[in-house]
């Protein structure tokens, strides 16, 4: 088996084809690994996989990230629309989580251990919009000036979700989803070092804020400037989803974010996503203090212990 691979028109990505996903042999997973570290996000059009086929393909990359009990398989599903048919309404949790992943992001910053990659496959899609952005990250840190550079290297940022939710409007009253957790805030570098690549990153997204040492409104400036100005032209991707297609990126150097689209109609996605490793991907945890109000049983010590 030997894939074709063809450039997407931007500093990243790749379409492969002539390849089925279904029956990898090591040497084609070899040519999709190679390709992966190098592109950042490859598109597989029309795989059609199976929750099975999905789980079985995402475990090449690495042990399968738990996104809680509706996952199954090492697949969970990124969807508006409801066991009965039904989409979720403004007023429901998912709804809200959904409309915040709008915003420029990295998967898991805000656990200890981060995403090392992820992949989604599409079920069923919107007659319009709903596509998946996707940003270079390696490009735009190679763009800013050396000052810039040197300012930042040394420079860290919380995350949380609890921060990008409260931050976009949304304010959730449950703590029984995926992220909203006791156990603190990371504190990540905002330049990341790819553990394969050795190259440079910009590693902010909407879960980031309160470098420390900055004056908060400094902060959220300096944040928010990177994050617009990285997510520009020609670091820009957007896939426009047909049934059938499978595209996975690398958490480590990529930022993506889902693009609007009418509500009344569904949009069913299947989500695998990767655990990064331990020695790179692990953050100490700080207390949260939006953490609190989910979870007032919970002593900051505990919290700042795990």
């Amino acid at each position: 088996m030997s894939v074709t691979i063809t450039l997407i028109d931007a500093t990243l990505g790749a379409v492969v084809t002539d390849v089925s996903l279904k029956q990898l042999d090591d040497p084609t997973w070899g040519e999709i690994h190679t390709a992966f570290l190098e592109y950042g996000v490859l598109v597989f059009p029309g795989q059609h996989l199976s929750d099975d086929e999905q789980g079985e393909f995402a475990l090449h990359f690495g042990a399968i990230e738990k996104l809680g009990p509706r996952q199954k398989k090492g697949v969970a599903p990124i969807s508006n629309q409801k066991a009965d048919g039904s989409v979720v309404r403004p007023d429901e949790e998912g709804y809200k989580l959904l409309r915040g992943n709008e915003g420029w992001h990295t998967d898991s910053t805000y656990m200890p251990l981060a995403s090392k990659a992820a992949m989604l496959s599409a079920l069923v899609v919107p007659p319009e919009g709903g596509e998946t952005g996707f940003a270079d990250m390696r490009a735009a840190y190679d763009e800013l000036d050396d000052t810039l550079k040197e300012k930042l290297e040394p420079l860290s940022a919380y995350h949380s979700l609890y921060y990008s939710q409260e931050k976009a409007g949304y304010q959730h009253n449950t703590d029984h989803l995926y992220g909203f957790h006791d156990k603190g805030a990371p504190l990540r570098h905002v330049i990341k070092t790819h553990p394969e690549t050795g190259r440079k990153s910009l590693y902010t997204g909407r879960h980031a804020y309160g470098i420390p040492g900055m004056d908060p409104a400094e902060s959220d400036a300096l944040l928010s400037t990177l994050l617009e100005e990285a997510c520009q032209p020609p670091r820009l991707y957007r896939h426009a989803w047909e049934v059938g297609d499978l595209v996975v990126w690398d958490n480590r150097c990529v930022m993506h974010c889902a693009c609007s689209y009418d509500t009344q109609y569904p949009r069913v996605l299947r989500g695998s996503r990767i655990a990064g490793e331990v020695a790179t991907e692990l953050a100490p945890t700080f207390e949260d203090e939006r953490a609190a109000a989910f979870h007032p049983t919970t002593s900051n010590a505990s919290r700042l212990a795990r």
